[in-house]
């Protein structure tokens, strides 16, 4: 059974379950947050632009947990860095939602359009500064864009969203991360489903008695500052992923994991959005 109490993870006064419930691409997912929710996640994330924010909103009023049980994330688009529109996707996104507020409040990828990141990063503490988010952070940043982010924002970063999963190799960008204090989040920690086949995680989860999605999530947590969000429209499956606290990794077997790192391995790479990857 998943755990009564998920671990957490803090940075810069934030504190955050160490492992959430991913939505993008599963549209009108009422059914599934609550599901998730009843489970036992309390950390929800969305996106203005996954275009699942009102179902994540349905489904936590359906749960019966209350909301101030739950870490909820969403993102602006890049559609909307300027600071006018950023606060008028802030709202849309609340009342998507249907909440006052959220715990985590994401730029999601860098702007395209030569907008001044100091504006946007005015705009992303502002949101804070009112009562709108508690915490904030950036997604699908580069290193250059973190310190400048870091540099022309007035509130502290608490995390950095990006695609991490064992294909994926972010050393330079963990270690950034682990220096500066911020939380990592981990999207598509399952290389959405491009792992299952793989030779060494299909033997250390039959030697575990875990499955691979299993394994990999243990990986990513035991690292310590890391929080995946898995996404899955399958119930057994997102209860699977959260039964990963009653078990370590071998050092060796966290080294093997690790090996598992190619050229080719990362899946999110948007041409005019993505920056360039460390």
């Amino acid at each position: 059974m998943p755990p009564a109490v998920i671990p957490a993870v803090t940075a810069h006064g934030c504190t955050m379950p160490q492992i959430g419930f991913g939505t993008s691409q599963l549209g009108d997912c009422g059914d599934l947050v609550a599901t998730a929710l009843k489970l036992g996640y309390r950390h929800i994330d969305t996106a203005w632009k996954y275009g699942s924010e009102k179902g994540v909103g349905t489904g936590i009023r359906a749960s019966g947990v209350p909301r101030s049980e739950i870490f909820l994330v969403t993102k602006v688009s890049h559609e909307y860095l300027r600071a006018d529109a950023f606060a008028r996707s802030v709202d849309e996104s609340l009342k998507n939602l249907q909440v006052d507020y959220v715990d985590m409040l994401h730029v999601h990828w860098p702007t395209v359009d030569k907008i001044p990141l100091a504006e946007t990063m005015g705009a992303l503490a502002r949101a804070k500064r009112e009562g709108l988010t508690r915490h904030i952070g950036v997604a699908n940043f580069n290193i250059a864009l973190l310190e400048e982010a870091q540099a022309v924002c007035s509130e502290p970063l608490a995390t950095l969203q990006a695609e991490y999963h064992p294909y994926l190799d972010q050393t330079k960008v963990l270690d950034y991360c682990r220096r500066h204090g911020m939380v990592f989040t981990a999207y598509c920690p399952l290389a959405r489903g491009r792992l299952f086949k793989d030779p060494v995680l299909m033997e250390i989860a039959q030697a575990r008695g875990k499955t691979i999605a299993q394994v990999v999530l243990r990986w990513l947590v035991q690292q310590g500052n890391i929080v995946p969000i898995p996404r899955s429209s399958n119930p057994e499956r997102i209860a699977q992923n959260l039964d990963i606290f009653d078990f370590r990794l071998s050092d060796e077997e966290m080294r093997r994991i690790h090996m598992l790192a190619r050229p080719d391995g990362r899946i999110a790479n948007p041409a005019g959005r993505a920056p360039a990857w460390d």
